[in-house]
């Protein structure tokens, strides 16, 4: 609910300051006085385009203030947008600002901090319907029109079971595309695995194989060498030669005269013991030698296996690994890569199932909405056209149009398939023909202000409850209605104020007398400019202004606007209930 407007330095606003209430409240005054001017302000503040062509002659700067109680029909919305550009409100009430500079800069702010112009328009559209001649109204945006359509056969929780299906495909579709898309370089990558794995899987390599072949290398091309040195150290060492004595012998006759000297002093019979045991090893060196020498060969072949082996070892460390180990990790890696593809075309499988099940479902649950919407839309075809025909628009047709796009990927529904969303399959359209001969058109290709507000008050009637917007403004509903209609006009807007907040601008006395706030917004000229002021009637200055609204003056006219009143006060009480 609007509780409170301020308007500063704005057209032929000087300063002006309004405190509204629930209800109906009613403005009016001269023409030229500024009563559409604030409305303008109102539609600025929340977020309409504006420049500095608004800006009062003579100030640098136009500043508009809203202040709004929250409605608890868009609390959990307006909380959750609030949230998101983190603007929450403790105290559940939110402040809407708007300056308009002369260099054509518009800074916009929500409680105090500055948004962009986006974000003020959201929330504008979750707190007031403005219904004048150059504004639009929620309910004839397309994409409103189905939630209020849903709203009134009371359809929206299966509108949101079938959205909740629709996010679930999505998903699905999303990871399908993904894969799909990806699907030739994963084949790609996946030959290039398995080609990988096996290559390092079919060299059967052991980790410390590279170091014995490497040894393996060097006693083979040095075979010769080795025979032929094992060969003399054994000759020097055992078997001795024509002119020279083999060390054992050497040892062995150095030995025998040790023996002797340790006989008759015993205190060398230590260095016969390590003398006698450097015979042993040295003997033991010998035998292995000789077995030595006699098992070294030259084998070209082996050493040709060899180095072939080593090659292959070269050529994977260059692919895979600077060792054989970094080689060995990656074919396990490979391989548990290629197993992940392998299932990648098992999950490609599965989402091609759940697609296929979630079309089924939702071409089910969506077909049943659609049903359901089709027998709403006939009786609020119905319900229209006896609003409108209280409303002077008698020969009006109404006409809830339901239509679909044709999809080959769409979901199944009577044999067909049909694109969805969020909101189902359907595309909904509300047409009008507002006289005899002229075609029904969309609400949006209406020219009439005045038809519009009363096509809009019609549908607002009948959705109030359904309605989340809290605050409607209805500028000059009454154009090309007199005053027979115009107290039926006052009568739905009353109606209409017990639900919501209405804000009504009018020239009409039937449609003022049904107020329960009534203000009054005159223009007056001070220092050599026109002034706009704004205040609420009661008693007797009321009766004055809706006598004076009865384009007559004296006693008489003051019965009229009495009895006007009056009969207001009996409708109301016997229709609405007392505020």
């Amino acid at each position: 609910m609007l509780l409170e407007l301020t308007i500063k330095n704005f057209a032929i606003i000087d300063e002006l300051r309004v405190e509204l209430g629930p209800g109906l409240n009613v403005l009016t005054g001269e023409t030229g006085a500024g009563k559409s001017i604030i409305v303008d302000a109102v539609m600025i503040v929340l977020g309409s385009r504006a420049g500095p062509e608004f800006i009062r002659v003579g100030a640098d700067l136009a500043r508009i203030e809203a202040v709004f109680e929250l409605p608890s029909s868009t609390h959990e919305a307006l909380q959750t947008l609030l949230a998101e550009y983190d603007l929450e409100t403790d105290d559940g009430t939110l402040i809407l600002t708007r300056e308009l500079r002369s260099g054509g800069r518009s800074v916009c702010r929500v409680n105090g901090r500055t948004v962009p112009l986006g974000v003020l328009q959201q929330v504008g559209r979750l707190l007031v319907d403005i219904h004048s001649q150059t504004e639009h109204l929620s309910l004839v945006r397309a994409d409103a029109q189905l939630e209020i359509l849903d709203a009134y056969g009371s359809l929206t929780s299966a509108r949101r079971a079938v959205a909740a299906l629709v996010v679930e495909l999505r998903r699905v579709r999303e990871s399908l595309a993904t894969l799909l898309r990806d699907e030739r370089e994963l084949a790609r990558r996946a030959d290039l695995l398995k080609f990988q794995a096996e290559e390092i899987e079919d060299a059967r390599l052991e980790p410390d194989e590279e170091e014995s072949l490497l040894q393996e290398r060097l006693l083979l091309t040095n075979a010769e060498r080795l025979a032929a040195a094992a060969a003399a150290a054994h000759t020097l060492l055992y078997e001795g030669g024509d002119e020279q004595t083999a060390a054992t012998d050497v040892i062995g006759q150095s030995l025998g005269f040790l023996h002797d000297l340790a006989s008759v002093d015993k205190s060398l019979q230590e260095h016969v013991d390590v003398v006698e045991q450097a015979l042993v090893q040295l003997q033991e060196v010998a035998r292995a030698l000789r077995a030595y020498r006699d098992a070294v060969e030259f084998n070209p072949e082996r050493l040709a296996a060899v180095e072939e082996r080593l090659e292959l070892i070269r050529r994977l460390k260059r692919k895979y690994g600077g060792s054989i180990a970094e080689i060995l990790a990656f074919g396990v890696q490979a391989r548990a890569e290629l197993a992940t593809l392998d299932r990648s075309e098992e999950r490609l499988e599965e989402l091609r199932a759940d697609e296929s099940r979630l079309l089924e479902t939702i071409g089910s649950a969506a077909g049943q909405l659609s049903a359901a919407r089709a027998k709403a839309g006939e009786r609020l075809t119905e319900a229209i056209v006896r609003e409108l025909a209280d409303l002077n628009m008698s020969r009006a047709q109404f006409k809830v149009e339901l239509g679909r796009v044709p999809d080959p990927e769409g979901v199944p529904v009577g044999g067909e398939r049909y694109a969805v969303d969020t909101r189902g399959v359907d595309r909904v359209e509300l047409l009008i023909s507002p006289n005899p001969g002229i075609p029904l058109k969309p609400l949006s290709k209406i020219a009439s202000g005045g038809e519009m507000s009363r096509i809009m008050l019609a549908l607002k009637t009948i959705l109030s409850r359904a309605d989340a917007v809290s605050t409607l403004i209805f500028d000059e509903i009454e154009i090309g209605v007199g005053g027979r209609s115009g107290q039926v006009l006052g009568e739905k807007l009353a109606q209409l104020a017990t639900d919501h907040q209405v804000l009504c601008v009018t020239h009409l006395p039937q449609i003022a007398a049904f107020g329960d706030r009534h203000f009054t917004v005159s223009k007056h000229a001070a220092d050599d400019s026109t002034v706009t002021s704004i205040r609420q009637l009661g008693g007797r200055e009321r009766l004055a202004e809706v006598a004076a609204m009865l384009g007559s003056t004296g006693e008489a006219a003051l019965e009229a606007a009495a009895e006007l009143l009056a009969t207001a006060d009996r409708l109301k009480a016997a229709a609405v209930p007392t505020r």
